[in-house]
């Protein structure tokens, strides 16, 4: 007689509270408190908060890292500890071991009996000229510290969607040959990672929701199964909305093509399957998982240079005029004064006026001087003197958004590749053991996967001059000094007529500031979705502040906003948009 099969493994429910350095502080309370979890995570890391870190460990070698989480800990270890929550967070950032220290000693203070664990290994030599350099570890780290009874974990640069990979290898058992369930918990990883931007925030179609709602967005968790396939939802009675657009929105972020490549496996997107579970629910399953790449992403950061900044507010008439005085004068001054002008200047003109406005300030647009220079004299007193020198001889009205100053440093990010095998990844576990996980055996090359066929086109049929983003949502971010920009549509005539309206030359066409720019374009027709890479367009990455956006978060909300022929069918029941005269 044969035996009864074995019930399968519970689902693992992990939630997420906090998407960076500096999110929502309570986050961390309400998921304890909001719902049932097994295990709670926290990403603080960006490309940014290294450079912030390493700044912070300059000052004081003992510190670099997030400082809030133990904060949020002071009230949330006892709070974990009464439900049986385990707590995963990448907060040790530059010095995970010193973290781990500090919340045991947390611990001890406040009487609360858990035992904490760290990983580490990420960190590597720094080059000459630069501040930090760290490997992105995958999730079995993190996993043999929970297997050893680990209630807390602690790590450094470690991939955002290992905070969930992780656990869930350690719960369900999974090995590095586990790569369909790997790589469909890094799916549900990447969608937890930046928080509410899977419940409603930062959303497209924000409209069409109950305002009531997005007041104060609840953050995420996914209900893992055994297969890597999961369920997207939230605490009940939390903000927010969990749907098939919010959460197609996140997986577009910040991701390029069809093959999703981290230290553990390759996700393949194309692949994904997006379903209703009923409110506030999104089933993902169907991943299919590749092995991952021989190298690791490695993140570098240094100090590029110094700038500073001027804002000029123009009001009333002859904006153009008074424009072009302020930037002749400012010239002038700078040659006058002796000095050697910055190496990069950039001038800016934002028309935010209005003609015959009712307010001061709906009748001014602003005048933005950025410079920098690898020598901070160059762009500190040097500017900031010959801007506030033309107080009383410039144009009508000069006044400036705030007083100039000295000029600040600025930070560059460079992603490298390197060897797998030449990093470590060591697990240091409860009891101080340290555990070396060992590289993928089986590694795949990266290449491009090939095009995804087209559907048929949307018939022909009678258009009107309309904003894309009446009908298609989009969502963008930066990756070093590319940007990435996602655009979906909800329904598959408008996938037919996306997919062949909006090519390369139509993207460049809308975006003029692409034009001269690599852009490649990666269809994902399961998502009903574009994804498109512009690379360099932020120069030297987010901490340099290139541009006006130097994260690129709102160039998919431009995108949306330019116009062209769209199919009068499509655009049966969109709203009129919103323009500003």
């Amino acid at each position: 007689m044969s035996g009864t099969p074995a019930p399968a493994p519970a689902p693992l429910r992990i939630g997420n509270a906090s998407g960076f350095y500096g999110d929502r502080f309570d986050a961390l309370r309400e998921m304890l408190t909001g719902g049932p979890l097994d295990v709670l995570t926290g990403d603080y890391l960006a490309e940014l908060t290294m450079l912030i870190l390493g700044r912070s460990r300059l000052k004081d070698p003992r510190k670099g890292y997030a400082t809030t989480f133990l904060r949020q800990l002071e009230e949330g270890l006892g709070l974990a500890h009464e439900r049986g929550v385990k707590i995963v967070a990448n907060a040790g950032g530059l010095n995970p071991a010193g973290l781990a220290d500090a919340v045991r000693q947390l611990a001890d203070q406040a009487g609360v009996p858990v035992t904490v664990a760290h990983v580490e290994g990420d960190s590597l030599p720094v080059p000459d000229g630069f501040l930090t350099a760290n490997a992105y570890l995958g999730g079995f780290g993190i996993a043999a510290c929970l297997r050893a009874g680990a209630d807390v974990v602690v790590t450094g640069r470690v991939t955002d969607a290992a905070l969930v990979t992780g656990p869930a290898a350690a719960h369900f058992g999974w090995g590095t040959h586990d790569l369909d369930a790997l790589a469909g918990a890094v799916v549900a990883g990447h969608v937890l990672e930046c928080g509410t931007q899977a419940t409603g925030g930062n959303h497209a179609f924000f409209g069409a929701y109950d305002p009531a709602r997005l007041r104060r967005p609840g953050f995420p968790l996914a209900e893992i199964h055994a297969d890597g396939s999961s369920v997207i939802t939230k605490h009940d009675g939390t903000g927010g909305v969990v749907d098939l657009s919010t959460v197609t929105a996140q997986l577009l972020y910040e991701t390029g093509g069809a093959r999703y490549a981290g230290p553990d496996v390759t996700a393949r997107l194309d692949t994904v399957t997006l379903t209703p579970d009923g409110p506030d629910r999104v089933r993902i399953d169907g991943v299919r998982g590749e092995a991952p790449p021989p190298t690791l992403k490695a993140g570098l950061t240094r100090l590029g240079g110094w700038r500073n900044e001027v804002v000029f507010v123009l009001t009333g008439l002859d904006i153009e005029a008074k424009a072009a005085l302020v930037k002749d004068q400012f010239a002038d001054a700078l040659e006058r004064g002796g000095a050697r002008p910055p190496a990069e200047v950039r001038w800016e003109l934002s028309r935010t006026d209005h003609a015959d406005a009712d307010t001061e300030e709906r009748a001014s647009a602003l005048l933005r001087l950025v410079v920098r220079d690898q020598d901070a004299d160059a762009v500190g007193r040097t500017v900031s003197g010959a801007a506030i020198e033309l107080a009383l001889g410039s144009y009508p009205g000069f006044h400036v958004t705030a007083p100039p100053g000295k000029g600040a440093p600025y930070g560059v990010f460079e992603a490298r590749p390197v060897p797998a095998a030449e990093v470590e990844h060591i697990a240091v576990l409860p009891d101080g053991t340290r555990q070396a996980m060992k590289a993928p055996v089986l590694t795949q090359e990266l290449a491009e996967v090939e095009e995804a066929p087209l559907p048929d086109p949307y018939p022909a049929a009678p258009t009107r001059h309309a904003p894309l983003g009446l009908i298609a949502g989009a969502r963008s971010g930066d990756k070093g000094g590319d940007a990435n920009v996602g655009v979906w549509v909800r329904d598959d005539d408008a996938w037919r007529w996306l997919a062949h309206e909006l090519s390369v030359e139509r993207f460049r066409q809308l975006l003029p500031e692409t034009a001269g720019r690599s852009v490649v374009r990666h269809v994902l027709p399961n998502l009903r979705a574009l994804n498109f890479t512009v690379h360099g367009l932020l120069g030297e990455g987010v901490a340099a502040q290139a541009r006006f956006d130097p994260q690129a978060k709102a160039l998919g909300e431009w995108l949306r906003s330019r116009w062209l022929p769209v199919p009068v069918p499509l655009l049966e029941g969109a709203d009129a948009p919103e323009v500003t005269a």
